[in-house]
């Protein structure tokens, strides 16, 4: 997994009342483990409170303990794929964010990840400086009043 960034290492916030800011907390959801470690490493170091599972089941049992602004979501993964996973937290209902990553440029899987929800899909590898504005443009776009 290569990751690439000349974003400046820094605190991202976000402000959720006035004078008061929060880490942004981003899910990591890939079975590849060096992609997972390599991903969170680089959004914590970019100052997001990051947790990393390693298949869509454990992030969704771990969705009550762990309430993310965005979700990092591998879209190919065995058992519960990312369009699984995208259409359980459509069922639960409330949006989160999400950004599909991939290795495989499918673009029918990116126009069915696209129309159920997901608010951008990103190829493998992540390049860093993408990866974090995206995050940060989802984050904004969802707390826009509707």
């Amino acid at each position: 997994m290569y990751l690439r960034s000349n974003y400046p290492a820094g605190p991202i916030m976000v402000t959720t009342v006035p004078m008061a800011k929060t880490l942004i907390r981003i899910a990591v959801v890939d079975d590849d483990a060096s992609v997972r470690r390599a991903l969170g490493r680089f959004l914590r170091a970019t100052s997001f409170d990051a947790e990393t599972y390693g298949s869509g089941a454990e992030f969704l049992a771990a969705l009550h303990a762990f309430r993310p602004h965005c979700i990092v979501l591998d879209l190919h993964m065995e058992g519960m794929n990312g369009l699984d996973v995208q259409r359980h937290l459509s069922r639960i209902g409330g949006h989160l964010p999400v950004i599909i990553i991939s290795g495989h440029d499918n673009p029918r899987a990116q126009a069915e990840a696209l129309a159920l929800g997901a608010d951008a899909f990103l190829p493998k590898p992540v390049d860093g400086n993408i990866l974090v504005s995206t995050i940060e443009r989802v984050i904004g776009e969802a707390s826009q009043p509707a």
